[in-house]
């Protein structure tokens, strides 16, 4: 059995993450995408609103900071989805990491303190004790799916569950507020722009993880062909189960940054971002079926989330109608990846 080392790849790596290479960059035509859109907003805000959808400021910092959020999470969906696997448990393990660590960053001012004991400390403390809980969530999901042998679907589901239990459990539902001022800088630091920096330090580490390491290689070969990742090699259980507590401390990082930025944790918070972060990463061109995809994309498809919810809101849509176009695009987006998968096929 041949093993992988620096200067052995498997083949079903060259048939994905390297033949991305030598074609133009997919994400051009994605970007495309959300200048369009962004384009359409304007001209739609100057003949119904009477106003500009780009040339304010507020909003735009508004649209980047509800991004970071889905958009951290999303980055570790997205390397999830390319090895094969989904995860819908990440909005409740938003929810449980926060309502966690929430109880570790109060201050002893607070009136309403729950541990009275666990008051002013360091905020790396809270920090620590959210990325962690995050991280086992992710550990979790990872080893039931190789143990157990059941899908991510499943194992995921089981977690999106217990985990909005957990977090409504822990303070019997009350929400958790008055968080130190080191700790809430962490949403507020930078003239509120902090949680925009730490998405993007979070997109270009991953970045060059997935584009330039043993890890990224080795994540494209498993979704591309498990099979021939096994025979080169790789120990996929181990790798799965690195992937998936990677991407729950993702999550536990995007809790910490949410809670500190709206200074509360409450247990009802993270409906849905698991679905936002997956359509992020589809909108953003990674592969459903697998080995294939860039955080590059997935960086921009939470971009045109953001951009569209925020120009629906803008032209006074009803939330309702925003959810339906918001669902037929993630469907549209979908049968868009069916469709170039097929000709990958044909291509190889």
């Amino acid at each position: 059995m041949t093993t992988l080392d620096n200067t052995v790849k498997p083949a079903a790596v060259d048939t994905g993450a390297e033949k991305q290479k030598k074609a133009l960059p997919p994400e051009l035509s994605i970007l495309a995408v959300l200048v369009g859109i962004s384009l359409m907003f304007e001209i739609l805000g100057w003949m119904f609103v009477g106003q500009s959808f780009l040339m304010n400021m507020s909003r735009l910092q508004i649209i980047v900071l509800q991004v970071s959020v889905i958009g951290i999470i999303a980055i570790g969906v997205t390397m999830v989805i390319i090895t094969g696997g989904i995860d819908l448990s990440s909005g409740s393990v938003v929810a449980m990491s926060a309502m966690i660590a929430a109880t570790f960053a109060q201050t002893s001012a607070w009136p309403k303190v729950i541990f009275p004991t666990l008051t002013d400390l360091p905020f790396i403390v809270p920090l620590i004790v959210g990325l962690g809980a995050g991280a086992l969530a992710g550990f979790i999901n990872g080893w039931l799916i190789t143990k157990t042998k059941i899908p991510p679907f499943i194992a995921t589901l089981g977690m999106m569950v217990s985990a909005r239990g957990i977090a409504r459990w822990y303070t019997d539902g009350s929400p958790v507020s008055g968080f130190t001022k080191d700790f809430a800088a962490l949403g507020n630091a930078l003239d509120r722009w902090m949680p925009v920096v730490i998405f993007l330090a979070v997109a270009v580490i991953f970045h060059i993880v997935m584009r330039y390491t043993r890890f990224g290689k080795f994540t494209y070969a498993i979704g591309a062909n498990p099979q021939a990742a096994r025979v080169s090699g790789i120990n996929i259980d181990m790798h799965l189960i690195k992937v998936y507590a990677i991407a729950g401390l993702l999550t536990g990082l995007a809790a910490m940054v949410a809670i500190a930025r709206i200074k509360t944790a409450q247990a009802g918070m993270g409906l849905m971002y698991e679905l936002d972060a997956i359509a992020a990463a589809v909108i953003g061109g990674v592969s459903l079926s697998g080995g294939r995809g860039r955080i590059a994309g997935t960086v921009i498809g939470a971009l045109i989330l953001g951009v569209m919810l925020s120009g629906f809101t803008f032209l006074r849509i009803d939330a309702y109608y925003q959810d339906i176009i918001k669902g037929a695009i993630i469907v549209v987006a979908v049968i868009v990846d069916q469709h170039r998968q097929g000709k990958f096929k044909k291509s190889t």
